[in-house]
Order: structure tokens, then sequence, then C-alpha cells
């Protein structure tokens, strides 16, 4: 078995606002900053190898976290909301009405125009995830809450219909063991990382 974690990148104005993220490369917030400045790495990742997606939320939060600039994986970036990029989830609801709730319906193939569904981002974790297994290195990722859910979702069975057994919130680790062939399961969920104030 191999350790893998995942932590979600700090806070930026589009989750503060409710926007739909994706591919875009929008910065850590002023908020967002303050609250990375006090968090710090668990004693229980010592010795990981880190990761990170391509985008600079993630890149920053982890440079913060283990105090040196990390490889990136694409692989373990953001799932792409394609057109709906930019806007916010209630608004696109009652905007599209019936269409968006049929979609939405459709749980692990949901999926945005011209976008990707969550079950997209899980055919794109497997490889990661079997590349982490077959180096037997425990390893952190520090990426994003669609990635996070998708990977909980693969461990779990859940089919992103009903409740998440993951918040995916900011400023928490998430911890996943990997079987030889990369199969994930679900060792902790939602732990907070520590923080100035805690350690």
């Amino acid at each position: 078995m191999t350790l893998l974690a995942l932590i979600r990148h700090a806070p930026t104005t589009w989750n503060a606002e409710g926007r739909l993220q994706g591919h875009r490369d929008t910065p850590l917030s002023q908020d967002g900053k303050a609250a990375l400045a006090t968090w710090a790495a668990p004693p229980a990742l010592n010795g990981f190898d880190w990761v990170a997606s391509p985008l600079g939320r993630c890149q920053d939060t982890a440079r913060h976290l283990v105090g040196r600039t990390v490889a990136s994986d694409e692989r373990i970036i953001e799932m792409n909301w394609g057109d709906w990029e930019g806007r916010i989830r209630a608004e696109l609801a009652e905007t599209l009405g019936d269409a968006f709730r049929e979609n939405e319906a459709r749980g692990l193939d949901f999926t945005p125009p011209n976008g990707e569904s969550p079950r997209m981002v899980q055919d794109r974790l497997k490889p990661f995830f079997q590349e982490v297994a077959a180096r037997g290195r425990p390893t952190v990722a520090v990426c994003h809450r669609g990635v996070i859910r998708s990977a909980v979702a693969l461990a779990t069975g859940w089919n992103f219909m009903g409740k998440s057994p993951v918040k995916g919130q900011h400023g928490a680790y998430n911890m996943l063991r990997l079987a030889a062939d990369g199969t994930p399961s679900v060792l902790a969920l939602d732990t907070p990382l520590p923080t100035e104030a805690s350690s």
C-alpha cells in the first residue's frame, strides 16, 4: 500500500464569489494568502514526495507548505468547466432550469458544455494513481476540490448523487491508500491542517 494525501489549494476570490474556476488560473485572494500563511504541513506527511496541479493557486499553496517549488502534474488539474468557467452554479441552475437539473442528475457523467465530467477526471486520475503506487513513495498532491471529490468517489463508489463523503474544504487534507495496482481506498478525510495557533 502507498499513501497519497490530497490537499486543496488556499482560497481565491472566485472561491469566495462561488464562481466555477476549472482551468482558469485565478490567483489566491488576499484572504487566501492570509489563511495560507497560517497553514503548516502535518508532521504525518514528513518524508512524503510532493506534486501539485500546474495552476498557480496550487503551486503557491504547495510552495508555502513544503518550502520549495514542487513538480507539477497535469493529471491533477481541476475539472474543466468549459463554457461555464467564471459562472456561478446557482445562477446557471436558475437560467438553464430543467436542462441544468437533468445534466446534474447524470451524476458522474454531469458534463458542462465543452468541459469535463467527474468520470473524465477519474479517467485521468487512474494512471496518476497507478504511477504513484508503482513508485511506492508516499506522496502529497496539492490539487482542487473537483479532483478530491472525483478521487474519493473512486475510493468509495460514490456516484456524485446525494451527499458527498468528502467536503474537500480549504485547510484540510485527505489520506488515501493506493493498492499495488493504484486502486484507492480511504484512510481519513477532511483532517484539518495544523495552523500557527495550534502548533
